[in-house]
């Protein structure tokens, strides 16, 4: 009897979750009915499309947000700045991929809850060791056009240049060759990069804070950014993140590309996004209980 009604509740649990995501299905628009336009970079290990799916740390929790949500993945890959241009266009209907949270997009886009955290990191050869802004004086910079933290690297003290590209892969190849000093790319790229090639010789350091620069002086928020006129969308991808955080699975996710860390998952511990995005009583999710 006892297992029987397991059965039972079991049952019933999953016959209420199938009817909230009906429920959501049936609420929230998109640009095609029944789809989600979603925007990623192919930057691993936080996204790529294999066998025509999307997968990758974030991709991986991507396509579980639109499974719950009820819709089905449309992935078109682009560079970081054209992502941000369609999704403020609204010509897409979800932007991802490490993604940082920053006050001046929460303009042009709904920013979602946080799937992870991260702050600036400076990746260079094993034979040096910048690790602050002082450090890049007179020093070649590299980093992706479209970048929360390009306009603020601009203005850094003495910094000899900085190169904008349109791919993390030219970051990469020019930094591989002597061509820059430091690239600044995003933190689970590196490690991934790092660890899958030693040969490279290369390493990452954390920058140390400076409230001069505080974009880069943050960790940030890694969010996904939905089309402004989709505030149902935005709703329903924050409860579904909600979800995500209570599983465990964005940790999982990390882990499987070897980013499995505790540091990821742990907040600013000033979040910029309170009296902006958020309430002054807001609390950042933190995935202490997946760590037990």
């Amino acid at each position: 009897m006892k297992r029987i009604r397991w059965k039972m509740a079991a049952a019933a649990l999953g016959a209420l979750a199938f009817s909230a995501t009906l429920a959501w299905a049936a609420s929230v628009k998109t640009i095609e009915p029944g789809k989600l336009t979603i925007s990623m970079n192919g930057d691993m290990p936080m996204t790529q499309l294999k066998n025509n799916e999307l997968s990758g740390t974030d991709g991986e929790l991507m396509v579980w947000v639109a499974n719950k949500v009820g819709l089905q993945p449309n992935v078109k890959q682009m560079d970081r700045a054209a992502e941000i241009e369609s999704t403020k266009d609204g010509k897409l209907d979800i932007m991802h991929g490490a993604m940082g949270w920053l006050e001046s997009r929460t303009k042009i886009m709904i920013l979602s809850e946080p799937i992870y955290y991260f702050g600036t990191l400076l990746a260079q050869k094993t034979d040096t060791n910048y690790h602050t802004f002082a450090d890049m004086k007179g020093k070649k910079v590299g980093t992706v056009n479209g970048f929360t933290l390009v306009p603020e690297l601009k203005t850094v003290d003495g910094i000899g240049e900085v190169k904008l590209y349109d791919t993390s892969d030219g970051v990469m190849q020019d930094l591989l060759a002597g061509r820059i000093d430091i690239a600044i790319l995003d933190p689970p790229l590196m490690q991934y990069a790092i660890a899958q090639h030693p040969d490279w010789k290369l390493h990452q350091l954390p920058l140390d804070p400076d409230p001069k620069y505080p974009v880069m002086s943050t960790k940030y928020s890694v969010i996904f950014g939905v089309n402004k006129n989709e505030p149902e969308l935005a709703a329903a991808v924050n409860d579904a993140i909600k979800e995500i955080w209570a599983q465990c699975l964005n940790v999982k996710a990390m882990a499987k590309y070897g980013l499995g860390d505790k540091a990821w998952f742990v907040p600013p511990e000033k979040n910029p996004r309170i009296g902006v995005d958020r309430a002054a009583d807001y609390k950042a999710p933190t995935a202490d209980h997946c760590f037990k």
